[in-house]
């Protein structure tokens, strides 16, 4: 894998956490990916990378990664209602790299319970 030479002060990391894994993104400013890890990407396989105890250690990877690429500050945005999604911003507030907002951005349907043909 060839590395880049990439130097952030800032990104935006995007946590996609479903009932069955857990999806970190970094992307810089302007939405392009820098780096991403999942627990899959770390070693666990089937139901384990749906745990939060996998999201925290593929948050510590991506973590140590990031720093590489000189980011002290990042914007957090979740999205899912899976299990690994509090674990994640955990690690990331616990590792020293300052989080300046977490945002929800989890998709809520205006509709759902809306049954058809009653009146």
């Amino acid at each position: 894998m060839a590395t880049k030479n990439i130097k952030l002060e800032r990104a935006l990391i995007h946590v996609h956490s479903t009932f069955n894994n857990t999806i970190i993104t970094v992307t810089d400013s302007s939405g392009h990916p820098v780096a991403w890890k999942s627990p899959g990407a770390v070693g666990y396989k089937n139901s384990k990378k749906g745990t939060p105890y996998a999201a925290q250690i593929a948050a510590e990877a991506l973590v140590r990664e990031i720093k590489d690429y000189g980011v002290r500050s990042v914007a957090i945005r979740v999205k899912g209602t899976g299990s690994g999604r509090q674990s994640v911003v955990q690690t990331i507030k616990a590792s020293g790299i300052r989080i300046e907002e977490v945002k929800n951005v989890t998709p809520v349907s205006h509709s759902s319970s809306h049954s058809k043909g009653k009146a």
